[in-house]
């Protein structure tokens, strides 16, 4: 949880506030997390870590790392691409890197959801935005995003994924 970040160079802003806002910060979380139903604290964070390790994979362009996310059966549906499995998945993201335009993924603050699957693993939700260069000018977009995620043999990795309202 990085809280507190965004207050730590604000013009104007004592130590003694930037404390206060931190406080406010984590309680606003931890009520957030109740209001929101997580029926499952240890999933949501065990879910939001392997949610940080992919985009700490994809935001390195570390192909090896992203195929190690994702089951072998990947069934990975996009609204303006259709469906695409696993090698193909992997040969876009080797298209994509090639392209030199520092593509980047971050999960939006606030918008994670986390259910279990019985005997399966977690269902996660949200919403993530992709940033690149293009024209010397940085291009962002928000895109919603469903995570099917299967523990297996203690490992987990995405089995299904859904990415929409390009």
């Amino acid at each position: 949880m990085m809280i507190g970040t965004r207050y730590d160079t604000h013009p104007g802003i004592t130590c003694f506030d930037r404390y206060l806002l931190n406080r406010i910060d984590c309680w606003c979380y931890y009520v957030a997390r109740i209001a929101s139903g997580i029926s499952d604290p240890t999933l949501y964070d065990e879910v939001k870590r392997l949610d940080a390790v992919l985009s700490e994979a994809f935001n390195k362009h570390d192909v090896n790392k992203l195929k190690s996310l994702f089951a072998d059966d990947l069934e990975f549906y996009q609204d303006n691409e259709g469906l695409v499995r696993y090698q193909q998945t992997l040969r876009d993201f080797e298209s994509m890197f090639a392209q030199g335009n520092n593509m980047t993924r971050e999960l939006v603050g606030n918008t994670l959801e986390v259910y279990p699957v019985k005997d399966y693993g977690a269902i996660e939700i949200g919403a993530h935005r992709f940033c690149h260069v293009e024209n010397g000018k940085n291009e962002c977009g928000t895109f919603r995003f469903v995570h099917i995620w299967q523990k297996k043999d203690g490992e987990w990795k995405i089995s299904r994924a859904i990415s929409y309202s390009h």
